[in-house]
């Protein structure tokens, strides 16, 4: 049995920018009989529903910039990653929302300072500490 650390809008929780969730029945099937532990900072620190958020490569390194008023919301992202992790530290595998810019894990959206698309297989804040901690990473869509 494997403690997995998954995205809170795929078990069913309404977390994502619209309050809606990604819930995945295929993705709870097979993930029968683990102990799983969801997770989701963007709703943590901001709550739900709320603007959406990209990627943006800058001078200081990716940072999360809100699509509303292009505030930096990387911190508290960071913050609560860093958090999670230190209070989860037996976490075997780590299941992300795919394209999100926190728990994408090879699929999220990377852009420069002018919104032009340098990749879209970059991993998203949270999942960047994850994969720091050596953490066994995977998109949703590529785990079911």
């Amino acid at each position: 049995m494997k403690t997995i650390a998954i995205s809170a809008c795929l078990l069913g929780e309404k977390c994502r920018y619209d309050a809606s969730d990604n819930k995945s029945e295929d993705l709870l099937e097979k993930l029968k009989g683990h102990t799983l532990i969801p997770f989701c900072p963007e709703d943590f620190a901001f709550g739900s529903p709320r603007p959406t958020m990209d990627l943006i490569r800058t001078k200081e390194g990716d940072k999360a910039i809100s699509n509303e008023d292009a505030e930096d919301l990387s911190s508290p992202i960071n913050q609560y990653a860093i958090h999670f992790f230190n209070e989860h530290p037996d976490i075997d595998l780590f299941i992300g929302k795919d394209r999100s810019p926190s728990c994408g894990v090879c699929s999220a959206k990377l852009y420069d300072a002018e919104k032009n698309l340098l990749s879209n297989k970059e991993a998203g804040l949270m999942a960047k500490e994850a994969k720091k901690r050596g953490i066994e990473c995977f998109d949703a869509e590529d785990y079911v």
